[in-house]
């Protein structure tokens, strides 16, 4: 238990006793300190900067005001921000979209232009001509900030029910749309996060909140999760209530309907990792929800049905994945069919198309695609282009083409038609971009970590480039909550790329790279894995002689934020410039706002004494210390970012510049109308990526030449 002990006395502007030749070259805007203190077991750890926690008042709205005129009156003094800026407005500016997707008799696809905010929703009835605008969130508002989510279209095809998000929120909201008028109807429902919609006969099932207390909708813990059934043409309070917990606020639950609308699937979870899989037989009235029962402790996903046989995708005794079917007569385990059983590599996905399965594995951290039959023969393999991603496959199950999208680190998103008649792939939509990736080249290494353990990693730079210690090198990583950081296209990389620099991604314990386990060896009482493989992975590239100390760059966004900001205190040595972006900063107290307390499954809690020990060593917000010369950092963060609260940013920044000494800058970017990054629009990418790299190229004293 913790016992709160919180004395708010009087403000306190802190004033640095320091030497005069350890003092900051930077004045820093002043922060207020409060006599706050939490005990934890026994051991008192003082909050000075609780109040920064209060998103709604006047005071941490003019703290956020002077921190962005501090930071913005720093970087507008970079020579070349403005150039980085134009580079980027010049090759983000080309045309792309996503593979098309079949619901009923015509197709979808989303697209956008160049610079368009927000990606518009086409529909057309032959995927090999242009479709007509069915939904721009654009229009939406003034600044792009409204950015569309889930969607799901009624079985006649004639309705679509959309989710749109406003500001970067997590916050959602439902309308419907009759496609062939395009009439939005008057169905509008409010207070939805953490759900999907699922069409089901007139109406479709959706997850949701009760209303927040006015002004605690981006800070307010998220709790008693409700399952609804909407009615079209019907208001939201009659909705009808399919599934809550009144003795769990701490329960999540997520539906959907198989495409033959015999079943409804529901996931329930309670952390991190891990759910309890229901079903409901829709063909019978009065049937109930039934689980399988097995605890939270594995992953079920349903992959589609045949009949009654139920195909899902599981971690159950396989920690690598495996494919089973389960005949809803009898769902006892020993039953269980394994159709696809456990190998050496990931199973990453299945999907039914073509009258085949298509699964999806991951093998040292990329994708490779294999065809099987519905008993899980193996048939083919689908050869991919190079050493990289697939995001997506979709088709369905009786038609004869499929679509799915390729990209890499050098390679942009490329979509394939597949033909199941001819088995083979063609090239469908190619986005001509201003970047020749043919000039750049990829390796994989795999480096030994404080513990023996091996560890994946990609570096990619231009062609010949001399081993000489100099070069400019960013490392980036996750390192956690099973999320699995494959090869991936990003525009805004190609500055750092053209510019000489070298960009490596560290496959680190914590994410799903190689399973359970691999993700089960980065979390709670193991986390410090993660931060060990990511000081090991730098250490590899400056023995290896890609950089030096003063040239690397470290990078990571929400989890990875919190890698940044621990490898920074343990190693401030080892790097030049650290980028934590919207960061999970003060470990003892992640749980208490909106969605943390889900990561309590990764992280342990504050709550337990063997867990708050643990944590308390290596939370970044904690372990800041004086007379240390950290790297220039340069935090970033957002006004309506609703999953990691930006006080944790707040609260850290400003501990550093009361502690930071030398000639290092630290300072905070906080983006206004924006959230954790999902929806975030083109503009505001532009122009937070080109302050990043002008930042991060300043504090190496290199000056791009792109």
């Amino acid at each position: 238990m913790i016992k709160s002990v919180i004395m708010i006395l009087t403000a306190i502007i802190f004033a640095c006793t320091i030497k005069p030749e350890m003092k900051s070259k930077y004045k820093y805007p002043e922060t207020t300190t409060v006599d706050s203190v939490d005990v934890y077991f026994g051991t008192a750890v003082p909050d000075p900067y609780r109040w920064l926690e209060d998103d709604n008042s006047k005071e941490t709205a003019e703290w956020v005001k002077k921190q962005n005129e501090f930071t913005f009156g720093y970087l507008e003094k970079i020579p070349f921000r403005e150039k980085i800026k134009s580079r980027l407005t010049e090759i983000w500016d080309y045309p792309r979209r996503s593979a098309p997707f079949k619901e009923g008799s015509r197709y979808f696809y989303y697209k956008n232009d160049g610079l368009q905010n927000q990606s518009v929703l086409y529909m057309t009835d032959d995927p090999e001509k242009e479709g007509k605008i069915l939904l721009d969130p654009n229009t939406m508002s003034t600044e792009g900030t409204s950015s569309l989510g889930n969607l799901d279209f009624s079985k006649d095809g004639k309705y679509m029910a959309y989710a749109i998000s406003k500001g970067g929120s997590d916050w959602n909201e439902i309308f419907v749309l009759e496609i062939q008028t395009g009439k939005i109807l008057e169905d509008h429902l409010k207070w939805i996060k953490f759900s999907g919609i699922s069409w089901y006969k007139d109406g479709f099932y959706y997850s949701r909140y009760d209303a927040p207390e006015e002004g605690k909708a981006l800070s307010k813990s998220n709790e008693f999760h409700k399952l609804y059934y909407h009615k079209l043409g019907t208001k939201q309070e009659e909705d009808v209530l399919v599934h809550r917990d009144k003795e769990n606020p701490k329960r999540n639950f997520n539906a959907s309907v198989t495409d033959d609308e015999k079943f409804l699937m529901m996931y329930e979870s309670e952390a991190s990792q891990g759910n309890v899989l229901y079903f409901k037989d829709l063909t019978q009235e009065d049937s109930r929800l039934i689980s399988l029962n097995l605890g939270y402790d594995f992953e079920f996903s349903l992959v589609g049905n045949i009949d009654k046989d139920l195909y899902i995708l599981t971690n159950f005794e396989a920690p690598r994945y495996k494919l089973i079917k389960i005949n809803t007569r009898d769902i006892r385990p020993q039953s269980w069919e394994v159709v696809l059983p456990e190998t050496e590599d990931v199973l990453q996905s299945v999907t039914f198309a073509g009258g085949k399965l298509i699964a999806v594995y991951m093998k040292d951290a990329h994708n490779v695609m294999y065809m099987y039959n519905y008993n899980g023969i193996f048939e083919r393999e689908i050869k991919l282009p190079a050493l990289g991603s697939i995001d997506g496959f979709n088709g369905k199950k009786d038609d004869k083409t499929a679509y799915y999208t390729f990209n890499s680190f050098t390679y942009p998103s490329v979509i394939y038609k597949y033909d199941f008649t001819k088995n083979e792939s063609t090239e469908f939509y190619k986005s001509e971009i201003n970047f020749d990736g043919s000039q750049y080249e990829t390796t994989q290494v795999f480096y030994e970590s404080k513990d023996g353990t091996k560890v994946p990693m990609f570096i990619v730079h231009k062609k010949g480039l001399k081993l000489d210690g100099e070069n400019p090198a960013l490392l980036y990583g996750y390192g956690g909550f099973n999320v699995s950081r494959t090869p991936s296209f990003s525009i805004a990389n190609i500055i750092w790329l053209e510019n000489g620099g070298v960009y490596a991604l560290a496959n680190i314990r914590g994410g799903g790279e190689y399973g359970r386990d691999w993700h089960e060896a980065g979390t709670k009482l193991r986390k410090q894995n993660v931060f060990d493989d990511f000081i090991a992975a730098a250490e590899y590239l400056i023995k290896s002689k890609y950089t030096n100390p003063r040239k690397l760059a470290i990078k990571g966004g929400s989890n990875g934020g919190l890698l940044v900001g621990a490898c920074v205190n343990q190693r401030p040595d080892l790097f030049q410039v650290a980028l934590p972006a919207v960061g999970v900063m003060d470990m003892l107290r992640f749980q208490k706002f909106t969605i943390g307390w889900h990561w309590v499954g990764d992280y342990g809690s504050s709550d337990n004494e063997e867990e708050f020990k643990y944590i308390f060593k290596y939370s970044p917000l904690h372990n800041i210390t004086e007379n240390t010369n950290y790297p220039a950092i340069l935090v970033t963060t957002a006004d309506h970012d609703d999953r990691v609260v930006p006080a944790h940013s707040f609260k850290y920044i400003a501990e550093l510049q009361k502690k930071c000494k030398g000639d290092n800058p630290v300072m905070i970017r906080v983006d206004v109308m924006a959230g954790h990054g999902s929806g975030k629009p083109t503009a505001k990418l532009i122009e937070e990526n080109a302050d990043v790299w002008a930042f991060t190229f300043y504090n190496m004293g290199i000056t791009p030449y792109k």
